[in-house]
Parts: C-alpha cells; sequence; structure tokens
C-alpha cells in the first residue's frame, strides 16, 4: 500500500491519498460507482480525490475506511496528508490536540482557530504577509478540520478566555464578526466548552504579550503552546507548564463569569449586525 516513504516523500500529501483510497478500491473489486452508493458520496468527488485534485473531508476518509476495510489506513493517512497544509512547526500541537481531554486556551487578539468560522479564519490567515491564495485556503481547510475533534464521541472539554477586544475588532468585515460572535455563542451551548472574557475596561496586561494553550493528556504530562510572532513553542517542561497554568488562574480570575461573559458576546452579535 502506498505509505509516506522515502521513495514518494516528495509526492504531494494529496496524490498519496487519493492513491491510497484507489488501491484500497480496486483490491475490495468495487468501481467507482459502486463506492459512491456505498459511502453516499458522488462518484465525480471520488474521482477527484483519487487524483488529489480535492481536499476529503474527515466523513469522507472514515467511511471508505469503514467500506473498503482499510483497518484504520485510509483514515489514518487522511491525518497526515491534511495535517500537511498546517505549518511544519505546528504538526506536533496537532498530535497532542487530538489526544488530549481538556484544553485551556488564553487569546488576547484574535478567536482561536478551534471555535474560528471559515470565514474569520480566511480573513485571519489572509493577514499573514506574503501567503498565496492558494496557501490561505490549504491553511483555511486544514483549521477547519481541526474542528472534527469535536465531532467525535468522546470529545474535549474547552475552555477559554478572552480579551473583549476580540469582539470588537473588525476582522474581515461586520457581517464575518456578526457570523463568528453567533457562532461563540452557539458554541457555549455545549456544557464542554466554557468561554469567559476579560473585561477591557479592567485594563489588564497579564498575558496581553501572546495567546497559549494547555492541553491535559490522560496518563501523559500537561503540555502548553505558546504563541509568538512567527511561530509557536511546544513544552512540556513543568517549570514552564506550571508558569502557564499561573498565568491563566491569574487571567481567569480576572474574567466574568460565563454567563456574563455569554451576555457581552450577545450584546457585540448586536452592535455588528
Amino acid at each position: 500500500m502506498t505509505e509516506f516513504s522515502e521513495a514518494n516523500r516528495a509526492a504531494k500529501p494529496l496524490v498519496v491519498f487519493g492513491a491510497e483510497v484507489r488501491e484500497h478500491r480496486k483490491k475490495a473489486g468495487l468501481s467507482q460507482d459502486r463506492l459512491a452508493e456505498i459511502i453516499q458520496f458522488s462518484q465525480s468527488l471520488i474521482g477527484f480525490i483519487e487524483r488529489g485534485e480535492r481536499t476529503p473531508s474527515r466523513n469522507f476518509a472514515q467511511r471508505c475506511d469503514d467500506a473498503l476495510e482499510a483497518g484504520g489506513k485510509i483514515i489514518n493517512l487522511w491525518t497526515r496528508a491534511t495535517r500537511a497544509s498546517s505549518p511544519q512547526w505546528f504538526r506536533g500541537w496537532l498530535d497532542i490536540e487530538q489526544q488530549a481531554h481538556a484544553l485551556h486556551t488564553r487569546q488576547p487578539l484574535v478567536v482561536p482557530g478551534l471555535l474560528q468560522t471559515e470565514q474569520y479564519a480566511h480573513a485571519v490567515i489572509s493577514g499573514e504577509p506574503g501567503i498565496t491564495g492558494e496557501q490561505i485556503e490549504k491553511a483555511v481547510k486544514a483549521r477547519m478540520e481541526r474542528k472534527e475533534l469535536f465531532a467525535r464521541s468522546v470529545r474535549p472539554m474547552l475552555r477559554v478566555v478572552l480579551d473583549e477586544t476580540i469582539l470588537l475588532r473588525p476582522i474581515g468585515g461586520r457581517d464575518v464578526m456578526r457570523r463568528q460572535l453567533k457562532h461563540l455563542l452557539e458554541a457555549a451551548d455545549s456544557p464542554r466548552i466554557g468561554i469567559q472574557i476579560v473585561p477591557l475596561a479592567l485594563g489588564s496586561t497579564t498575558g496581553a504579550s501572546g495567546g497559549f494553550v494547555i492541553a491535559q493528556l490522560q496518563g501523559g504530562a500537561d503540555t502548553a503552546y505558546i504563541e509568538s510572532a512567527t511561530h509557536g513553542h511546544i513544552t512540556e517542561r513543568a517549570e514552564d507548564v506550571e508558569a502557564i497554568y499561573a498565568r491563566y488562574d491569574a487571567i481567569r480570575s480576572e474574567a466574568h463569569p460565563q454567563h456574563v461573559s455569554i451576555e457581552l458576546i450577545r450584546e457585540a452579535e448586536k452592535a455588528w449586525t
């Protein structure tokens, strides 16, 4: 079967993924039309994906894996292929994020990626100097795929602390902001997602220099991801994680409780309408 081996390491990840699906389909003795009937996707989409011309969704990969009895090979390759759209320094964090049973994040400037709408993500990513249209589209798709972890049967807890300025900063324009804040309100309906807002009037400077995330892992050391202007830094050093926890607790103690925070988000959504 096709793998990310020395021989094809230079191949485009989507081409490798498509070849894997095609090999498993042929091994199962199925035509594209028959596979399309089984997995409830169009034959044309299967053709595009087998040629490496479309980015498959996780749902597509999982249905193919089940229908073709691939034993997890297709879904694992999908994970590796879609992560290739993310910066190399960020891929290590994606593995940690998938394993976490709880994530705690503080963001001073923008909505965290796991809660971004596609339009908001596009506006944020577009601000990267020198980025091409193709790179933007790939990065947005990769960011949206990360949200699949909330569709799992066992979903992680997500606790988010945001600066109030995030509700006021016109990223992408009025419509994009309105949709993004509506999405935050919908996300907060989940008992596994908590959102708190640090009031602007407080003038707090704790953690204003950058965002961070703490991942709690079952049977593993807690790990932190610290953002910077150029790339992120991942650490599981006990002293580093402890320092990040202390900062997170200090910031959270200054934030509004969730019910007050939700009202702030709702008022901001109306203001952008």
